[in-house]
């Protein structure tokens, strides 16, 4: 019989002196100085990663040469706005600025006997015989005659017959406001339609859309809104850039400082003046919201590479915009007129928004232009909605609340009353007179030598510029002292800057005096050539102190003076 052996503890026993053996394992405490200073590592490891992706965009899209060169500009632009604002030089400064002001003023303030200023509602209302009266007064005042086709672009006049009907349109619809369709159907109808054959003129796909605006600027704000709005719901950019040639309207800047968006400005170098198209590759990134092209530019006439812009919009899957703002009703029927015409509309696949402004060279009443849109998905991006305000639901297509449909009207008798062969007409005129133009500078004796044409214009602008090396000393000139001696034989060109130059719009009134421009032209270039004046005048005075000056505070603030002066009586 086997006898058991008794264990000196018990079980328990030992299990309680087995964890008693065990190394107590303590949680961690942290600290709110360790919380802190792994906090301040994550944002500093933030920081760095920022600045150092940020700096790399940099880098690729501008090199280290290019980016070398924008540092110094910037510091040299910041380093002369401390100089000019040192008391002695800023009192000098104000003093001039306020004198070319008050020299502004007197030209542009009517003044003298026989001006009355109306400041205050008259006692009792004026009878319309009266209104007439005043009416015609002010419409003789002394200007510039563009009725006799000696100005530059700005009144795209398509003939009385035109502007008769255009008026009709006005009393007819004078009241109408397109916020209200029920109230007014015919000028909703009108609206649709005028988009509707402007979307079919520039080739829209099935399912293209549009919107009417009260002018290019606005159509361009309205793309570029579009772009912004699509970036952030469907990317989640919130620190937008969009990439633009410097030769692009300044409409597109105008957007980027309402909305906020970085701009990057790509250069246009001779001698195309296209947009440089391996800059713009090198400056894509994330935060890249839009492309832009301009068909052709407002400068110089030039018409982008749209299609290799839009081999990189479809690449990175970007929108592409091209302003057809100036090119209009004209450059889609350059092919059928018989000039080289570029590919440029929704024939591209990667162009996704075209802003035309039909009060150009559809000859609408100015106020109108319209944007288009690949789809009507794009379109909705520009839309403001507001569900829950007190006033009801309000909605709007564009910036715009209540607009003027007597303005839809007419421009909706214009494109009616002038038709495809009416446009295929003007389009001849208008473009033949370009090339007129274009060809005597080229080569004319009294021209060639002394200005040059800046690369190859393809639709109603021909822009200009001195030669600057001349093989002939006798030939050097000053391109704003030509300026001016037109301006003094009653020619209103637009003077250019960077590179200073000259450019003429062609329009229908100055189809008819290309000669007598052309002639003055001539004997201007001769006569200022090899004798630069000693006085200068207002384009000369103003454009070569703004191309002179690295800080351009003293050039806005002659701009803020003149748009004061618009509102002076």
């Amino acid at each position: 019989m086997s006898s058991s052996r008794r264990l000196p503890v018990s079980i328990p026993d030992l299990r309680k002196q087995l964890s008693l053996q065990r190394p107590v394992r303590r949680r961690p405490v942290i600290t709110l100085s360790q919380c802190l200073d792994a906090f301040q590592k994550i944002l500093l490891a933030l920081f760095i990663l920022r600045y150092t992706r940020k700096t790399f965009i940099q880098l690729r899209g501008y090199g280290i040469l290019g980016s070398v060169r924008q540092l110094y500009r910037d510091v040299y632009r910041r380093l002369y706005a401390l100089f000019l604002r040192l008391p002695f030089v800023q009192a000098k400064v104000q003093a001039q600025v306020q004198k070319t002001v008050v020299e502004l003023q007197e030209k542009l303030v009517p003044s003298g006997p026989g001006v009355t200023q109306y400041t205050a509602l008259p006692a009792s209302g004026w009878t319309g015989e009266q209104v007439r009266t005043e009416l015609e007064k002010l419409g003789d005042m002394k200007h510039t005659q563009w009725e006799k086709g000696r100005v530059s672009g700005a009144v795209y006049h398509g003939g009385d017959e035109l502007l008769t009907l255009q008026s009709e349109a006005f009393k007819r619809f004078g009241v109408a406001n397109p916020i209200h369709p029920d109230v007014f159907p015919g000028v909703r109808k009108m609206e649709a339609e005028v988009v509707a054959m402007t979307l079919g003129l520039f080739n829209a796909p099935e399912g293209g859309a549009g919107v009417t605006t009260s002018g290019g600027t606005e159509s361009i704000i309205m793309a570029v809104l579009a772009a912004r709005q699509k970036a952030y719901h469907e990317r989640s950019v919130r620190e937008p850039e969009m990439i633009l040639p410097d030769t692009a309207h300044t409409a597109f800047r105008k957007a980027a400082e309402y909305f906020k968006i970085k701009l990057h400005l790509v250069p246009c170098p001779a001698p195309s003046y296209k947009v440089q198209i391996s800059t713009v590759s090198r400056l894509i990134n994330s935060n890249t919201i839009i492309l832009v092209g301009s068909a052709p530019n407002f400068p110089h006439g030039i018409v982008d590479d749209i299609p290799a812009l839009s081999r990189l919009a479809l690449k990175h899957k970007l929108p592409l915009h091209v302003d057809c703002c100036l090119g209009s009703f004209i450059i889609p029927f350059l092919a059928r007129a018989g000039f080289p015409a570029p590919d440029f509309d929704f024939k591209v696949p990667g162009v996704t928004s075209i802003s035309v402004d039909t009060h150009k060279y559809g000859f609408a009443p100015k106020g109108n232009s319209v944007v288009l849109y690949r789809s009507a998905a794009l379109r909705r991006y520009q839309y403001y909605v507001c569900p829950d305000w007190a006033g009801g639901v309000y909605a709007s297509p564009n910036m715009a609340g209540s607009r003027p449909g007597a303005l839809i009207a007419g421009c909706w008798a214009s494109l009616m009353k002038m038709g495809e062969d009416g446009y295929l007409s003007t389009c001849l005129q208008i473009v033949g007179a370009a090339k007129t133009i274009e060809n005597r500078i080229r080569t004319s004796d009294a021209l060639r030598h002394s200005i040059v044409v800046i690369g190859k214009p393809m639709v109603s602008v021909v822009a200009f510029t001195a030669i600057s090396k001349p093989r002939d000393p006798f030939y050097a000139l000053d391109i704003y002292d030509v300026a001016d001696a037109m301006s003094a034989r009653g020619w209103h060109l637009n003077a250019l800057q960077d590179p200073a130059a000259i450019h003429v719009a062609v329009t229908v009134p100055i189809v008819a005096v290309v000669e007598e421009l052309l002639k003055d032209l001539e004997e201007v270039v001769d006569s200022v050539r090899g004798n630069p004046t000693e006085k200068k005048g207002d384009a000369a005075a103003l454009y070569g102190v703004a191309g002179a000056l690295p800080d351009k505070s003293i050039v806005r603030e002659l701009a803020e003076g003149f748009l004061d002066t618009l509102y002076k009586t």
